[in-house]
């Protein structure tokens, strides 16, 4: 572990806010960074408190009155730093990732490679931030739109993805012309630091080193972002609860909000689907992070000519799972993140027991330090409410159904929508699951599971998951402002739809 800290420039006691240098005596108090798998320290990060959070808003403003008018090929060469950065630490960064959030150590560097992904997109995006021209109705005039910097973006990310997430952000914001003040979870300090400082070299060498200021910090930070007019967007991820909060505080000053919320995500498993490939996708999908992917599978929806045989061998299949050290190899799964969740996933259980449901497999605490927990298959109907409801823990529930039509609409008739899937290997049951009449969600799969999206593709859901997208696609332009622009290079003034005026 201290090599892995040492490598990355942390030590035992590590600031947690960086403004355009580092602020070495914060005043938010100390916050001490566990390793789920043990329920040991890692090290300590001092938080800030709202006057560190004000200098690093007024940092990344002097940044971006800089970074704006440099052209964006310009920035996306920075860009392309920062992903060879990373390229450089991606293996001890990674282990930090799975040290600190618990998944494991080919999950923690595939979070990273997810970062370098994201700076290569960015670097591409730089040539192509693109804007249309429009026919006028008037003569001798000319239209078009343009895309310009939005400002300072404030990003509030989660635990389960403690570095990607800022990335898909902050990455695309940079090429796009705005600074980024980055608030990341109070679970996982060390890895937004470890980040930054492998950052923050290369935004000096440009002449820009507030571009992308770190604040670590507690509700005060995330309440003073949202509520901030200097902020033109907040993006934020994490529960339903919180995006709630984020996004009515941000409306009530007409602020953007960029909601990244909860998923129930269910995979449809129709009679003529290939089971082994419906197999492979449940159990990554339900055990994979021990549960705690917004697009992990809660629901699985069996139709009955399949059902107990799937259903059976989904069982035999998580009786191998091997549960253990994340840094280990052939570890499966790690523990939860913290007490809370173990919990929380408890009290699921208990729930969903009283509600008539069958714990087929798993169900426990497992007897040893940290905070692991069996994954769990329970039997369950449609009805129970607790099926409604996004336990982030590895808790699956099987769903009998009838046809296609009843599975999607059980699939869709809960508050969230972000991920879903359908196996099947009929065309006409695959077309209609992403029609219109099918699948609500942000990402809807065919023959492959609800967890493991590209980040060419955007990300992000409807409903309670609450409309954001990120990262690949066009997402983009939630970091800029449109402009329409029109140019009369004639000699008269012709008014649109016709207008005559004064004449």
């Amino acid at each position: 572990m201290n090599d892995i800290l040492k490598e990355l420039g942390l030590g035992a006691v590590n600031s947690g806010v960086y403004t355009d240098s580092w602020v070495e005596q914060p005043g938010g108090g100390e916050l001490v960074s566990f390793n789920p798998a043990t329920g040991e320290p890692i090290a300590t990060v001092l938080m800030a408190d709202v006057a560190d959070y004000d200098r690093a808003v007024e940092a990344a403003e002097r940044a971006f009155e800089v970074w704006r008018v440099m052209p964006a090929p310009k920035r996306g060469e920075v860009v392309r730093q920062i992903g060879n950065a990373l390229r450089e630490k991606k293996a001890a960064l990674g282990a930090l990732v799975s040290m600190e959030c618990g998944k494991i150590r080919a999950e923690g560097e595939g979070e990273v490679q997810e970062m370098i992904d994201i700076a290569d997109f960015a670097v591409g995006l730089s040539r192509q931030l693109y804007g249309l021209t429009i026919h006028s109705e008037r003569p001798s005039h000319r239209m078009y739109e343009q895309w310009h910097p939005l400002g300072v973006v404030g990003v509030i990310s989660a635990f389960n993805f403690p570095v990607a997430v800022w990335s898909w952000n902050a990455l695309l914001a940079g090429v796009c012309g705005d600074s980024v003040v980055w608030k990341p979870s109070e679970e996982t300090p060390l890895t937004a630091v470890a980040t930054t400082k492998i950052v923050e070299p290369i935004l000096r060498a440009h002449g820009v080193p507030g571009l992308f200021p770190l604040v670590v910090g507690g509700r005060d930070i995330g309440a003073a972002m949202a509520n901030d007019r200097r902020i033109p967007l907040v993006s934020a991820t994490g529960s339903c609860t919180m995006g709630r909060s984020v996004g009515e505080a941000v409306a009530r000053r007409l602020g953007r909000s960029l909601l990244e919320l909860g998923g129930n995500n269910a995979i449809i498993v129709l009679d003529d689907a290939r089971l082994d490939l419906a197999l492979r996708a449940v159990l990554f999908g339900a055990v994979g992070t021990a549960g705690q992917r917004c697009t992990s599978t809660r629901r699985v929806l069996l139709q009955k000519g399949i059902a107990t045989e799937f259903t059976r061998r989904l069982v035999e299949a998580y009786e191998s799972v091997s549960i253990g050290d994340p840094l280990a190899d052939g570890t499966l799964m790690g523990p939860l993140v913290n007490e809370r969740a173990v919990v929380s996933m408890m009290a699921a259980i208990e729930l969903a027991k009283s509600q008539g449901g069958e714990v087929l497999y798993g169900g426990h605490r497992l007897n040893r330090p940290g905070y692991f927990v069996q994954p769990t298959i329970v039997r369950a109907t449609s009805d129970m409410s607790v099926t409604h409801d996004e336990t982030f823990a590895p808790i699956v529930y099987l769903i009998e159904v009838d046809s296609l039509d009843e599975a999607v609409r059980i699939q869709n008739g809960v508050p969230q929508g972000l991920s879903s899937a359908i196996f099947t290997d009929s065309m006409q049951s695959s077309e209609y699951f992403l029609s219109a009449l099918g699948s609500d969600c942000g990402i809807a799969n065919v023959n492959l599971g609800t967890s493991g999206a590209e980040i060419g593709g955007a990300f992000g859901g409807e409903k309670d998951t609450g409309g954001g997208r990120e990262s690949g696609s066009d997402s983009w332009k939630a970091y800029m402002r449109r402009q329409t622009n029109t140019i009369n290079y004639g000699n008269d003034l012709p008014l649109a739809q016709g207008i005559t005026f004064g004449e």
